[in-house]
C-alpha cells in the first residue's frame, strides 16, 4: 500500500505488486492517484533477450527510462539507442517507443510516465493477456482509456 500526502508518496518494496513473471517481470510502484496526479512509475526487470513493450505513443505523457542494472534497447521516434547502467532517456509525447534487454544482456530499470496517467490496470490488463484470460481486443480496445496508442516502426523492427 502506497502512502500519499500532500507533500510525499511512498512506497515500500515489500508493498509493490509484481507482476508477470519469467522473461519479463514488473514490480508496480506509485500510480497517478498515489501521487496527485504527478507521475507513475514502475520497474521492470527483463531476462537476456526479453522485450518490454511494443512501439506505442502517448498523447499527454512523456516517458523515462533509467537502467538500473544491464543494457537496454529503447526505441524513439526513428532511433534505437541502448543504454546502460546509469543511463537515461525520456522520450516526448507523440513520439513512438518502445524498448527490450539489449541482445546478450537483461535489463532492470525504472520507468516514469508524467504527467500520471492511471496505468496499473493497463499493466495487469497486459498481465492478463500473457496468461490468456484477456483477448488482444480487451487490449485495443483500452488504448485511450490508457493513453497507450500501439504503432508500427520499421527501425524497431530492423532491430
Amino acid at each position: 500500500m502506497s502512502i500519499f500526502t500532500a507533500k510525499t508518496a511512498v512506497i515500500r518494496a515489500v508493498d509493490a505488486e509484481v507482476i508477470g513473471g519469467g522473461a519479463a517481470t514488473g514490480r508496480l510502484l506509485l500510480d497517478a492517484g498515489d501521487t496527485g496526479g504527478a507521475l507513475s512509475t514502475l520497474r521492470m526487470t527483463l531476462a537476456e533477450g526479453a522485450d518490454g513493450a511494443t512501439p506505442h505513443t502517448h498523447t499527454t505523457a512523456s516517458e523515462l527510462f533509467y537502467v538500473l542494472g544491464g543494457r537496454l534497447r529503447v526505441l524513439s521516434g526513428e532511433d534505437v539507442l541502448t543504454l546502460e547502467e546509469g543511463d537515461m532517456a525520456v522520450v516526448p509525447p507523440h513520439v513512438a517507443h518502445a524498448f527490450a534487454a539489449a541482445p546478450g544482456h537483461g535489463a532492470d530499470l525504472l520507468i516514469v510516465i508524467t504527467p500520471g496517467v492511471e496505468r496499473f490496470d493497463y499493466f495487469r490488463l497486459l498481465d492478463r493477456l500473457r496468461r490468456g484470460e484477456a483477448t488482444l481486443e480487451e487490449l485495443l480496445a483500452s488504448q485511450e482509456r490508457y493513453d497507450n496508442h500501439f504503432v508500427r516502426s520499421a527501425a524497431w523492427d530492423a532491430r
